[in-house]
């Protein structure tokens, strides 16, 4: 298979960027050509051009949606930037809610939903939380969404996790799954997920308590970095905190913010 073409390459990342706001420079040329060739070449296809014309042509699911799952990255592990659930922690103990509703916009494959469910379980066990708390998980990737509903992860995944709360809230695996752990049954009933577009309006989903939105801004210019924020904003309830990834600094939006601590803001009062 010949390699990736300048033009084409300009054409995958066009496509990307109009479709669902990934943004990809010149220098990420090396990182689509490694992800799609050995897709290319499982489909029998002659070449990327081949490639671009068939997800082109069907943007809201099949093939293209299959180009998004390798084009996104999905790093992540549980209680990852601990800092942030110590401060959800010290939030729910200040204000003692009967509800909670939580967002973790860019779920990818679930580690922050149950990380935070591990939490809420925990407090709702020694009364300082009431009962009626959901979290919510979006992802783009319909891939990392079906493995998240599944909630069957490498224990390696799980390394920040107290001994403590993996013998309360996972399953290890049998012998032909060994090092693996799945999520019990009573904590995903806790959290739902669901498909979602950030760079599309979003209607229905709020309010919320609490917005996790880390480690996604990355893949936005700064033009859709800001969108993107404004526009998950609407979600959140004033009061509420706002999480994203604490290297990815201050995002410039429309909607006001309060700091926290890195990474963590407030949505003001009115």
């Amino acid at each position: 298979m010949e390699a990736l073409r300048d033009d084409t390459y300009r054409k995958i990342a066009t496509l990307m960027y109009d479709a669902i706001g990934l943004s990809f420079s010149d220098s990420k040329k090396p990182l689509i050509s490694s992800r799609l060739a050995p897709r290319i070449q499982r489909l029998g296809m002659d070449g990327f051009e081949d490639y671009f014309a068939l997800i082109a042509g069907q943007t809201d699911a099949g093939e293209f949606q299959m180009a998004v799952d390798l084009l996104t990255t999905n790093e992540t592990y549980f209680f990852r930037e601990p800092a942030h659930y110590d401060l959800l922690e010290e939030e729910i103990n200040r204000t003692r809610p009967r509800t909670l509703a939580v967002w973790s916009a860019a779920a990818s494959f679930g580690d922050e939903a149950f990380s935070t469910a591990m939490l809420l379980a925990d407090m709702q066990t020694q009364g300082r939380i009431g009962n009626e708390w959901s979290i919510l998980g979006t992802d783009i990737s319909d891939r990392v969404l079906r493995s998240a509903t599944e909630a069957i992860y490498p224990q390696d995944r799980l390394r920040n996790v107290s001994p403590e709360r993996l013998k309360r809230y996972c399953l290890r695996g049998d012998a032909e799954s060994e090092g693996m752990v799945q999520i019990q049954s009573k904590l995903r009933e806790r959290v739902r997920f669901g498909q979602l577009n950030l760079c599309q309006e979003i209607q229905g989903l709020g309010p919320f308590d609490v917005v996790f939105l880390r480690n996604v801004l990355i893949y936005f210019d700064v033009k859709t970095k800001g969108e993107v924020v404004d526009r998950v904003l609407t979600q959140l309830r004033p009061g509420g905190l706002f999480f994203i990834g604490t290297a990815e600094g201050r995002v410039a939006c429309n909607t006001p913010l309060q700091t926290v601590i890195p990474g963590a803001f407030r949505k003001p009062v009115a």
